[in-house]
């Protein structure tokens, strides 16, 4: 897959194309159609799938400071993206000067005079140009007059909800990521460094890796998950906490994943958690009696629900 920064790195002699345009945090199953659509379509007509999205968040540029929880990192994005066998990546810059493009202009500048968009694909509920002035309607009248045609993606919905990124991360703030899981279409990972922590949970026997994430990460709530954390091509069975510790009086909220059965050094490695069941809220405890014991019945737990035998 090609990546190109900005659609102006479209390079010259370039084709016409089938384009997709959407942030696509997550790449959820909704987008996941969506994306395959365009794909499938491209490969009928023998040109090259195109997915246009934008960095950074939209929102944070349009009103600063409204920022919302990242799904995924723009690499995870990219790999995800490209699993769906897109040809080219190209991730738009948004700035606050391209988002007071209007809609006509968009359409000519981006999808006509640099991509060459023979067919577009969006979501029934697609908006552009400025103050998302355009929707799919409009879109479809200037590929008329532009000479592209465009076909809208029905949305993806389950028990009356339709899934979007806004509802995943709904469904992570509030722990439940079951049901994240379940529109995602696979676990929800949250990537991170190893960095030094309190050291506490060595002192008690259950020494753990304390996850530095990114700002604006999308991190569940506070408790304890069963997870599988991903260190390159492994998966190891890991019992994670989310929270300030308050048995320690804790004040800073960390990420800390105790890995069964694995006695390593990690500090310093980047690694992922893939979130598989929330086990139970964050509890402040009466001692460290009481703290090892929990945590003795989160490892057990976390065994069943992963299916990992006790060594």
């Amino acid at each position: 897959m090609q990546r190109w920064r900005g659609y102006d790195a479209a390079p010259g002699g370039w084709g016409r194309s089938v384009v997709t345009i959407g942030v696509f945090d997550g790449v959820h199953t909704g987008h996941q159609q969506t994306i395959g659509h365009t794909v499938k379509r491209a490969r009928e007509l023998g040109l090259p799938a195109v997915v246009l999205t934008f960095d950074p968040h939209p929102s944070e540029v349009v009103r600063p400071g409204s920022h919302p929880a990242v799904l995924t990192s723009p690499l995870r994005k990219a790999e995800l993206i490209e699993g769906l066998g897109v040809d080219v990546l190209c991730v738009q810059p948004f700035t606050l000067e391209f988002s007071k493009l209007d809609a006509d202009r968009f359409v000519h500048d981006v999808l006509v005079e640099h991509l060459h968009a023979a067919l577009v694909v969006v979501g029934e509920n697609f908006r552009f140009g400025h103050k998302a002035a355009g929707d799919v309607e409009l879109l479809a009248r200037l590929g008329r007059t532009f000479g592209f045609a465009v076909e809208s993606a029905p949305l993806v919905s389950g028990d009356g909800t339709i899934f979007s990124s806004t509802y995943v991360r709904a469904c992570v703030d509030a722990g439940d990521i079951e049901t994240a899981a379940a529109v995602l279409g696979r676990p929800h990972r949250l990537e991170g460094v190893v960095v030094r922590g309190d050291q506490r949970g060595r002192e008690i026997g259950f020494p753990t890796a304390n996850l530095m994430v990114a700002k604006y990460a999308a991190v569940p709530a506070d408790g304890v998950y069963a997870a599988w954390l991903v260190r390159g091509n492994d998966r190891l069975p890991a019992a994670v906490s989310i929270g300030t510790n308050p048995t320690f009086s804790g004040q800073e909220r960390r990420v800390e994943a105790y890995v069964l059965d694995f006695t390593g050094d990690l500090y310093g490695e980047r690694l992922a958690l893939d979130f598989v069941s929330h086990l139970r809220p964050t509890l402040k405890f009466d001692g460290i009696p009481a703290l090892v014991e929990a945590i003795e019945d989160d490892v057990a737990r976390t065994r069943a629900v992963l299916g990992v035998p006790a060594r």
